[in-house]
């Protein structure tokens, strides 16, 4: 008899703070499920052929929650996947409204003190490029963990946790909901 393998039932979305491992950890519970990866912010950039610090000086914030949106749709209807999101992504009422009714998205829940440890270096956060960044990711995890918390399921990062570590914990999480099925390989 064939080995059984799990998969996904459904889309997988990862939403967080910046720094909270959308994009690592994705990947690594993507490789792990033998489903495509996809990074929204990345498929908005290829689609507008601009950066996004780009689209958001030409065409403003507006425009580009705008695409996202249809980004992020278009990605839902697909063959399950897991799917990493922009930290802004799901503080939209529509997408977390298309997230619940096309996949289930997992909150990356991290501390302000690991988040900061990770993204302090980081020249690549726009929205820190302030006198205070750390004041700046300070709001920004205050006025958004209310809405993170809206998020179907959520696994709690650790600063032990390697990235193979939150990607278990991740599938342990998508297991014990019944997003996995079994399959022969």
């Amino acid at each position: 008899m064939p080995p059984k393998t799990m998969t996904l039932t459904r889309p997988l979305v990862l939403v967080g703070m910046m720094g909270a491992g959308k994009t690592a950890i994705g990947g690594a519970v993507a490789r792990i499920l033998d489903v495509p990866f996809i990074d929204s912010d990345e498929e908005l950039v290829r689609a507008a052929d601009r950066s996004i610090a780009e689209i958001f000086e030409r065409d403003g914030e507006a425009f580009f929650r705008a695409r996202e949106t249809e980004v992020i749709a278009r990605l839902l209807e697909g063959e399950p996947a897991v799917l990493s999101t922009g930290g802004g992504a799901f503080l939209s009422d529509t997408n977390r409204a298309l997230i619940a009714e096309k996949g289930v998205a997992i909150w990356l829940k991290a501390d302000l003190q690991l988040l900061w440890s990770r993204v302090r270096h980081k020249t690549t956060r726009p929205l820190l490029q302030t006198d205070n960044p750390l004041a700046t990711l300070t709001e920004i995890f205050n006025a958004r963990t209310p809405i993170y918390e809206q998020a179907a399921m959520f696994v709690e990062a650790q600063p032990e946790y390697s990235i193979e570590d939150m990607a278990q914990k991740v599938i342990e999480t998508l297991n014990t909901a019944n997003l996995l099925k079994e399959t022969n390989t």
